[in-house]
């Protein structure tokens, strides 16, 4: 197929001309006979000129490769035409070779980048030495992973009776063995099982297995599974004065976003968390924080938590997103209350652990800890709020708030962003949405100032846009 050819060719660094040559392959892709499309408008081909990035048409490459592969595929997400095939740094191209400002970095995955060099080195070392052979036995990167986790948690000042880790292959899966150690412990301390409710909160995400999407109370992702798991109760978020009806002598457990990501950016109050955690210490529940992405620097600190007071820490914090950097790998860090009530057998995973996952985190833990990228990352994300502010002030009647600490940030908008992230993308910007009406902005941690700079440029120019269509 011509398209495989332009696939070989779009992966690698065009020479000279060599954008040219690719879209004379792309040109001579022919269209399915199943998806025949008529040619494009005048109207249409003047817009498309107008832009740097339109969308794929029909007759592209992007379009015969989704047409070959899009039917074999089930069908849970709902995705714009370009196709990705090449990354670097704060940067991807598509399959046409167009270049786009990646402000999603995977969905708070990618915080060194696309494509870290010596992550990349790793991989392949890793790779060649030893990928995986099972939690039968040891091998010498999950222990090195699990102890630098701790060490690296107490020393940043977050939880500050960090005792052992527990790793996996996602988010989903760290917050499912999370709810699995609360009712573990709720079981041994009533044996009658009463003591088996988990409490969650109004816009949280916390994943998609049974229990953690039982702990997820938006209707969008649980009523075409219902019914849940049940013993799950939800409360509201930042809501001091419910939290003693609401956190009981049944509650097992907690597990609450210390700023919430897709729910929209919003942050949990101090007041709150330490309230929770009082109450939680009260009535002998777990208390569990999912930092998977608002964890690992991304907001300064090491953890969203470390600004609390030790009498606000979780006896759980789970982790993945850039954990990994792009590989799949989650871990539930436990203090030694959870840790000495788990036993052999009660929980395992076949993947989790293994060693090349194991060891990219390590070196990925080590990068993220580092005192000067934190820094950097508050510096960051002043400059994206200062640009944030001069947009709000530009574009009242749009921009409603502005939440987020450091490179986690959402603008409160007053109508649907979906035009906005389609503008920006045709202009060759990658944002994405969260909440209700929100732009979420998390991009990688070492994203430069003068990309953040371009990122505010091509925002306004997409607001305009949008503005413009819609008079």
């Amino acid at each position: 197929m011509a398209f495989r050819a332009s696939l070989r060719f779009a992966t690698k660094t065009l020479p000279a001309g060599g954008r040219a040559r690719f879209l004379s392959q792309a040109a001579a892709v022919p269209t399915s006979s199943s998806s025949t499309a008529g040619a494009p408008s005048a109207a249409q081909i003047r817009r498309d000129a107008s832009i740097p990035n339109p969308d794929p048409p029909a007759g592209s490459a992007s379009a015969a490769f989704i047409r070959e592969h899009a039917p074999f595929m089930v069908t849970t997400y709902s995705r714009p035409a370009p196709v990705f095939v090449r990354g670097e740094g704060s940067y991807l191209w598509d399959l046409e070779n167009r270049k786009y400002l990646d402000l999603t970095a995977g969905i708070a995955v990618n915080s060194l980048g696309h494509c870290d060099p010596e992550f990349a080195e790793l991989i392949a070392q890793q790779a060649k030495t030893l990928v995986h052979a099972s939690n039968l036995y040891y091998n010498p990167w999950t222990g090195a992973l699990s102890k630098l986790l701790v060490e690296k948690t107490v020393e940043s000042g977050a939880m500050h009776d960090a005792a052992a880790v527990f790793v996996c292959n996602s988010g989903s899966e760290a917050n499912e063995a999370g709810i699995k150690f609360m009712r573990k412990v709720g079981k041994v301390l009533d044996s009658s099982g009463a003591k088996h409710e988990v409490v969650s909160f109004a816009n949280a995400f916390h994943g998609r297995t049974m229990g953690s999407l039982s702990a997820t109370p938006n209707p969008k992702y649980q009523a075409p599974f219902a019914p849940m798991v049940p013993g799950f109760r939800v409360g509201t978020y930042n809501d001091v004065a419910g939290i003693d009806a609401l956190v009981t002598g049944r509650t097992c457990g907690v597990i609450v976003e210390p700023i919430q990501g897709e729910g929209g950016v919003q942050v949990g109050s101090d007041a709150f968390l330490v309230a929770l955690a009082r109450r939680c210490r009260e009535v002998d529940a777990v208390l569990q924080y999912d930092e998977i992405q608002c964890g690992l620097s991304r907001t300064g600190d090491l953890w969203a938590h470390g600004r609390l007071p030790r009498e606000a820490h979780p006896d759980i914090l789970t982790t993945a997103k850039a954990l990994g950097n792009g590989f799949p790998i989650g871990a539930t860090i436990v203090n030694a209350r959870v840790a000495d009530k788990i036993k052999v057998g009660d929980h395992g995973t076949t993947f989790g652990g293994n060693p090349l996952a194991c060891r990219l985190a390590h070196y990925i833990v080590s990068r993220l800890a580092d005192p000067a990228l934190q820094a950097a990352v508050v510096a960051k994300g002043q400059l994206f709020e200062r640009g944030f502010a001069r947009l709000q002030q530009r574009f009242p009647d749009l921009i409603a708030e502005v939440r987020g600490r450091g490179l986690i940030l959402g603008l409160q908008l007053t109508q649907d962003p979906a035009p906005i992230v389609a503008a920006a993308r045709e202009r060759g910007m990658l944002i994405i949405i969260a909440g209700t009406n929100t732009l979420r902005f998390v991009p990688s941690l070492t994203i430069s100032d003068r990309e953040i700079e371009e990122g505010l440029v091509i925002l306004e120019e997409a607001i305009e846009a949008t503005i413009a269509a819609a008079a």
